[in-house]
């Protein structure tokens, strides 16, 4: 199993929601207020006066066939829309309980 971890801007919540759903997906964690700077741009999203755009992330678990699907709709979302960027991160999962 694989921990994915997509962090996006949160004009994307709804996106990001949506294609957990058409990839059947149904297990996610949804982290709002996420607050950070990406490596591309350096843009920061902070949530203040100078810097207002904030971010979200998810975490979700899934089998390791469905990672690939996962990253190339996550890939497909970023080039809509790269100025708003998405951003997706894979581990090993070892146990669960």
């Amino acid at each position: 199993m694989k921990a994915v971890f997509i962090v996006f801007n949160q004009a994307n919540t709804g996106r990001v929601e949506f294609l957990l759903d058409e990839l059947r997906i149904s297990g996610f964690t949804l982290f709002e207020d996420v607050q950070g700077r990406g490596t591309s741009t350096g843009v920061p999203h902070r949530g203040t006066h100078a810097w207002p755009e904030m971010n979200s992330a998810v975490l979700t678990v899934v089998e390791d066939d469905k990672v690939d699907e996962l990253l190339l709709t996550v890939k497909k979302l970023d080039m809509r829309n790269k100025e708003v960027g998405v951003r997706a991160f894979v581990w090993n999962i070892e146990k669960e309980v």
